[in-house]
């Protein structure tokens, strides 16, 4: 069945359902925003707000640093000198001049608390030692109780990848680092790959750090 209209009738109708879709759109248009801010938030947060918080390093799913500072001796043509039936002391090759902390922290270090605030990162490693750094382009120094009074500072910056933390940092020493960070485990472990290359050495060390979340 059709139903007529009266041509009287049709431009208040016309009339009628204007104002309705539009009254609609003034409605829905704030909820909208607020979804579509929601999600990109969530998506905002798959690492950065994940990744924040307390951990503590995971020996068994580790790799062992020294051996790694050792394997990369070799590889640059080095020798080991030690005996092959004594023990090696532990955190043996940690130490060295202060230019170098910034390696001995990130892959001797048991703890590290990480604090995020857009665009900057936080790292706080033991002794005090922080790094901060931004993921927008600038670079921002690595310091230690107190700021570096020699000449020359230490500079970190980052950016993601997907699910990953991308950090490079550029040490006094003329040396580099390339960390990836990475969650598994229902974000309960903080996965970090390192590719860590002193000025003085011949070959990179490479180095895996697994950490547990640890409650605040």
């Amino acid at each position: 069945m059709t139903l007529l209209i009266p041509k009287t009738q049709v431009g208040t109708t016309k009339a009628a359902m204007q104002k309705i879709v539009i009254a609609l759109c003034i409605t829905l248009s704030p909820m909208m925003l607020t979804q579509l801010s929601l999600a990109q938030n969530s998506d905002d947060l798959t690492i950065q707000g994940k990744i924040v918080g307390s951990w503590v390093i995971n020996e068994a799913l580790s790799d062992n640093t020294d051996d790694a500072v050792e394997t990369a001796i070799k590889e640059a043509g080095g020798k080991v000198r030690r005996s092959w039936f004594s023990r090696r002391e532990e955190d043996f090759y940690r130490g060295g001049p202060e230019e170098q902390e910034l390696y001995d922290r990130i892959s001797y270090d048991d703890v590290l608390r990480i604090e995020y605030a857009a665009p900057e990162f936080r790292f706080e490693y033991a002794d005090n030692y922080v790094r901060v750094f931004h993921t927008d382009g600038r670079r921002r120094t690595t310091t230690a109780n107190s700021f570096y009074e020699s000449g020359g500072e230490d500079f970190s910056f980052a950016n993601f990848e997907q699910d990953s933390l991308i950090l490079e940092a550029r040490p006094r020493d003329g040396g580099f680092t390339l960390e990836t960070y990475t969650l598994q485990a229902n974000d309960q472990q903080l996965v970090v790959e390192m590719v860590i290359h002193p000025g003085s050495f011949g070959a990179a060390i490479r180095l895996l750090r697994v950490y547990d979340r640890q409650a605040d």
